[in-house]
């Protein structure tokens, strides 16, 4: 049947608004916005060149650049995305347009390496500077040169005291050969540390001489959380194993011999939780990848954020905060009702470079009306190429998260859920407050 044009106008009139809220931000809230000083809540950040200018490698304990790719990356991803030329524009004064043609990107890596060189250790901070960070927390294998506190925070990682036995079994395909080998370089550091050249032979040994000791030298070198990739490498359903089952496992193989995978599960459900335990104990917050990853063999349905509820129902580890980074993209709203568990927050970083200000908007906005108080802003800013590394990726997504929560905010002001006061304290709580009081970083 054919609608009255009256009835047309009317419907245009009352979606009109949403749709307008959903693309336009205010600009009096797009500005207040964007001069507020972030803490980036995740982000894989290059030190200063070493001696003889060697190249940082150190700013992933499993790095995606070590994967065999046979797709292109996304779109927003890719190193010829125009969008990066604005981002050589504000940083290096790059006067070539969106051109990105070879004799251009030279002249900008030329322009980018003075600038280096200039800043020296200061360099990093620079880049902050710039784009109105203030604190960007690094997930690394260890602190490095010119990402100092406090304009830098330590995130370690955990994997490797969760993997003590022979991985060769569970290496099935190339992403996993990949990820078991760089744990287990992680893991001879760790015990190298401890002056050890093979693990302990019990599971009691193994947590108070390796464990133990690790935690301790994580906190006492600047960490502020714990980080945990382990979805690349399992699922995320960490089961509540009893300390006498584990150590059953650990003794058997210790010394020689391939774990089965369900026997190797067990042993490393229950070192996940200790982990988890003793990490709220000594104050570090856990940091746990969930959503989507790289590498073609990745397991998505293993990395959903429901398959830690028994994790974050655990009275146990109710003294321990965990972080679901990447917001666990594409299950959002799986997210969405965890975060309102006590010690459960989520930051959207991944989602800056996959998604466009207007769809980010859209998961914010969700997020913003059920739980603000536990979202925390991330870039996930990571290098690439020499022309396109951590600085372009923080300038691009640090760009998209603020336009996206602008838009989120001007939706549900326009829409008369919130006020105006009110929209300017949930983003400086989205992009300040909120980790300033989980990290203990000062007062808000």
């Amino acid at each position: 049947m054919k609608r009255p044009l009256c009835m047309l106008s009317l419907a245009a009139l009352l979606f009109a608004p949403r749709a307008a809220a959903q693309t336009a931000p205010d600009p009096g809230l797009l500005a207040e916005i964007s001069a507020v000083r972030a803490v980036d809540n995740h982000a894989h950040v290059m030190s200063v060149a070493g001696e003889g200018g060697k190249e940082d490698e150190e700013y992933d304990a499993i790095p995606c650049a070590g994967l065999e790719f046979v797709s292109p990356p996304p779109l927003r991803l890719r190193p010829d995305n125009p969008v990066y030329t604005g981002a050589w524009r504000e940083l290096y004064g790059y006067r070539h347009g969106a051109s990105m043609s070879a004799g251009h990107v030279r002249e900008l890596l030329e322009a980018k390496r003075r600038v280096m060189r200039e800043q020296g250790d200061n360099y990093p901070a620079w880049v902050l500077d710039r784009l109105n960070i203030e604190t960007m927390l690094a997930n690394r294998v260890a602190p490095a040169r010119g990402l100092a506190p406090p304009r830098f925070r330590w995130v370690a990682y955990g994997d490797p005291l969760m993997l003590p036995l022979s991985t060769r079994s569970l290496r099935t395909n190339s992403d996993t050969r990949f990820f078991y080998a760089q744990e287990e370089k992680l893991l001879a550091r760790d015990l190298a540390a401890q002056g050890l050249r093979r693990l302990p032979p019990t599971l009691d040994l193994y947590l108070s001489r390796v464990v133990a000791p690790a935690l301790e030298r994580r906190r006492r070198d600047g960490a502020v959380a714990l980080k945990f990739v382990a979805a690349y490498m399992r699922p995320l359903d960490f089961a509540d194993v009893p300390r006498a089952e584990a150590a059953r496992v650990y003794a058997r193989y210790a010394r020689a011999g391939e774990p089965t995978w369900a026997e190797y599960k067990r042993l490393q459900d229950f070192l996940f939780r200790h982990l988890a335990r003793e990490a709220g104990r000594l104050g570090l917050v856990v940091h746990l990848h969930a959503g989507g990853g790289c590498g073609h063999y990745f397991n998505l349905s293993g990395a959903r954020p429901l398959l830690l509820e028994s994790v974050l129902n655990d009275p146990a580890l109710r003294r321990t905060n965990f972080v679901l980074v990447h917001g666990g993209y594409p299950f959002v709203k799986e997210t969405e009702f965890l975060i309102e568990k006590p010690n459960v927050y989520a930051d959207f970083s991944a989602q800056t470079f996959l998604l466009t200000p207007r769809a980010l908007a859209r998961v914010l906005r969700d997020w913003l009306e059920y739980e603000p108080e536990k979202i925390l802003f991330g870039t996930d800013a990571s290098p690439a190429t020499p022309e396109v590394s951590w600085e372009e990726s923080a300038w691009m997504t640090n760009r998209t998260a603020r336009e996206a929560l602008a838009i989120a905010l001007t939706g549900m002001l326009r829409d008369g859920n919130i006020t105006r006061e009110r929209a300017s304290e949930l983003a400086r709580m989205v992009l300040r407050e909120n980790a300033l009081k989980l990290y203990g970083l000062g007062p808000p």
